[in-house]
């Protein structure tokens, strides 16, 4: 059993691979270069520069707040980080204890530079969260501003639920940020997500290759040069690329969309996109339907670029698990109705249309312009 005076309060949790302890003297040195990397410095507060003076300060506050039955409870992380090393400090893990006993607890960790990539994260935080769970946890809380995927993504790997987006509630370097919030309970399997997060596999083929967006081709981005009624004003257009890539890239991570940049196959300038999504949140399953969307810049256009790229996410999404596809048992569509382009390349595809709405998109002028719905079932 821990003692009642730090460090021997402290309870020792490991998995084998993974130790949480006490913070030691020793560990400063590493909690110095921790605190002064550049993705740690992006994304928390801790003082700017970051020096030993700092780190003793720290190592003071973690004791007294194990000392304080209330008081936060943090860990210094402990891990092999290369092969056949010695295991060594390797970041912080810390839990903060609801106002009352039956409010939720609520997470934060921060890695050492050397020890990303290697998993040691999501261990910890499952340590981390079995632990509070003893001590009667009624759930634990994860937030991290909009952008840190790194985070979201150990949250993910250990069951966390996303639940919202929050406005101005994380703070950042520069003040504060919109954030997303998710938690786990004590039922829940911490060793598996709770959702797919969907990665786009690079299909080629007509002299594209589709695959993942990344942020620098959103400098290829280019403005819309068709009626304003043909695609909605979420469309990816230079003003809004930021949070479009940001939406796509959430999609993905709720599993309930999965985005291509079609890029040119020999210089991998990006194109345009073609999405496969649900509106209902729900996530995309061998046997169910999606939506599927798409866009080609004006520089791409009149090259069949739309027809080649969609035809090659249709045939992937609606391919069988076992051949690597999605299995969605049927697509769907909506176009404007006097949008000859983007309808020429549903029916092509093999699309029928199964809807006509009369009145549906305002015109500059006053009037009114028709939609169309189109569906296809997988063969």
């Amino acid at each position: 059993m821990p003692g009642h005076a730090f460090p021997d309060i402290v309870p020792v949790l490991g998995d084998g691979r993974v130790t949480l302890r006490a913070l030691r003297e020793d560990d400063l040195v590493a909690v110095v270069e921790q605190s002064n990397d550049p993705e740690t410095v992006r994304w928390t507060t801790v003082p700017q520069p970051y020096g030993a003076d700092d780190a003793r300060d720290f190592l003071a506050l973690h004791a007294r707040a194990w000392s304080d039955e209330r008081g936060d409870r943090l860990w210094a992380i402990e891990a092999e980080t290369v092969p056949g090393a010695a295991p060594r400090f390797s970041g912080l893990v810390d839990l903060r204890q609801g106002r009352t006993p039956a409010m939720a607890w609520s997470c934060g960790f921060a890695l050492h530079p050397a020890a990303r990539g290697c998993g040691v994260m999501s261990a910890a935080l499952r340590l981390a969260a079995r632990w509070s769970f003893e001590q009667g946890a009624p759930r634990v809380y994860w937030e991290a501003a909009v952008g840190n995927w790194a985070s979201r993504r150990v949250a993910w790997a250990c069951g966390f639920t996303v639940h919202a987006t929050l406005p101005s509630s994380v703070p950042v370097r520069d003040g504060v940020a919109d954030g997303w919030i998710g938690s786990v309970g004590p039922h829940d399997d911490l060793t598996r997500p709770a959702r797919p997060w969907l990665v786009a596999p690079t299909l080629t083929g007509a002299g594209l290759r589709l695959r993942e967006w990344r942020t620098s081709d959103l400098e290829a981005v280019e403005e819309r040069e068709h009626p304003e009624h043909w695609t909605p004003s979420s469309t990816l257009r230079p003003a809004n690329a930021d949070e479009w890539l940001t939406r796509t890239w959430e999609g993905a991570a709720e599993g309930t969309s999965v985005t291509w940049c079609v890029a040119d196959e020999a210089s991998d300038r990006a194109l345009g996109y073609v999405a496969v999504f649900r509106r209902d949140g729900a996530t995309l399953g061998a046997g169910d339907d999606a939506e599927l969307g798409y866009t080609v810049f004006p520089s791409a256009r009149g090259r069949g670029v739309a027809a080649a790229a969609t035809r090659l996410v249709v045939d992937h999404v609606t391919s069988p698990r076992e051949r690597g596809g999605l299995g969605l048992r049927r697509l769907t569509a909506m176009t404007s109705a006097d949008n000859a382009g983007s309808n020429a390349v549903l029916r092509g595809l093999g699309f029928g249309v199964c809807g006509h709405e009369h009145a549906t998109d305002a015109l500059p002028d006053g009037s009114w312009a028709d939609c169309l719905r189109w569906e296809r079932l997988s063969r």
